[in-house]
């Protein structure tokens, strides 16, 4: 019997959905830091006293430099997701691009966004 080279088109439907329920919830996690960094939320400083403003100015500062930070990771690992999703479609997805071996699935379920098999990974 030869080695599979690629996932069924069920296998495949099965990760897609997923990635599509990973990519939801980081975009509502995207959107949640985004609102932090804007502070759309209404809660500043400009109603504390003027003892207080500097302390409070600079954990806002630093809260949202991280919340800026997380931020770039979120939307990093969403344009990861939707690169796996173009994958799915151009039925390449779960192929090592180092080795041109599947990916095993429990790879795959734990970093659904994954391009290398753990001993690509581990070679680097």
């Amino acid at each position: 019997m030869s080695e599979k080279t690629r996932y069924s088109d069920e296998e495949l439907q099965e990760f897609k959905e997923l990635i599509l329920s990973k990519l939801e919830k980081a975009q509502r996690d995207y959107e949640l830091l985004r609102s932090n960094i804007m502070n759309t939320d209404g809660n500043d400083v400009s109603d504390t006293s003027p003892t207080f403003k500097v302390l409070e100015e600079g954990a806002s500062t630093l809260s949202k430099e991280e919340a800026g930070q997380l931020a770039q990771r979120q939307m990093k690992f969403i344009q990861h997701l939707q690169a796996a999703l173009v994958r799915i479609e151009n039925k390449t997805y779960g192929i090592c691009r180092e080795t041109g071996v599947l990916i095993p699935k429990e790879r795959l379920r734990a970093v659904p966004h994954a391009t290398l098999s753990i001993d690509a990974k581990n070679k680097k």
